[in-house]
């Protein structure tokens, strides 16, 4: 979403809205809710987070601090495939 390349699923990361609307970051691909896939790179998630389309695809505002988290996250976890 950030990057617009089509990749293979294992090679991205899914966001996850959870039934309660928590939004967080699943690499494992199997946690329950509405997903939405981009590249598992920090400045994917910046340029989807500028242009809004992470929240658009799972129907929901998200807060700036949870946009923090992830991206905390996601540096904590490097480029690992899995």
């Amino acid at each position: 979403m950030g990057c617009n390349e089509h990749k293979p699923k294992p090679q991205l990361l899914r966001v996850v809205r959870s039934p309660e609307g928590e939004v967080t970051l699943d690499f494992v691909g199997k946690k329950a809710g509405r997903g939405a896939y981009l590249c598992r790179d920090v400045k994917c998630l910046r340029r989807a987070r500028k242009s809004g389309r992470i929240g658009r695809v799972l129907e929901c505002e998200i807060p700036e601090a949870v946009y923090d988290a992830m991206e905390a996250e996601l540096e904590a976890h490097g480029n690992d495939e899995r």
